[in-house]
């Protein structure tokens, strides 16, 4: 089920702080993001709905199975491609700013490509 990029960043975001703290809340995105609270309320209320996430009583957000396959996938599209477009000597930022992009329209086929020939070139990097 293809869902939209905004959807995508918000469990890739939420993925990310899960790896930071212990709990995630609203907030916690907004402030990550830069987005305004209510903007992170309807958003999450979009997710819950679809089944992404679970939020408990204390406003605390976890992924579902679906939500964490989702977010994995694109955190993987977004670390390799960075490291990628670094290797080939953008700058970090750059690098992050392009690779967030890329990510969502990435197919399957070509990032897999992509994957198997990476691992050649940023191992040797790795290894140094």
């Amino acid at each position: 089920m293809k869902i939209q990029e905004s959807a995508e960043n918000y469990l890739e975001t939420i993925l990310i702080l899960s790896q930071k703290n212990t709990q995630v809340r609203s907030i916690d995105i907004a402030t990550e993001l830069g987005f305004s609270k209510p903007s992170v309320s309807v958003a999450m209320k979009n997710l819950r709905e679809n089944g992404y996430i679970t939020v408990n009583d204390h406003g605390h957000i976890s992924l579902t199975d679906s939500g964490r396959a989702i977010a994995d996938t694109i955190y993987e599209r977004h670390t390799l491609l960075s490291k990628c477009l670094e290797y080939l000597g953008v700058n970090p930022e750059t690098a992050a700013r392009d690779a967030c992009r890329i990510e969502h329209v990435i197919s399957t086929e070509s990032f897999a490509a992509i994957k198997k020939h990476a691992h050649i070139y940023l191992k040797s990097t790795d290894d140094e």
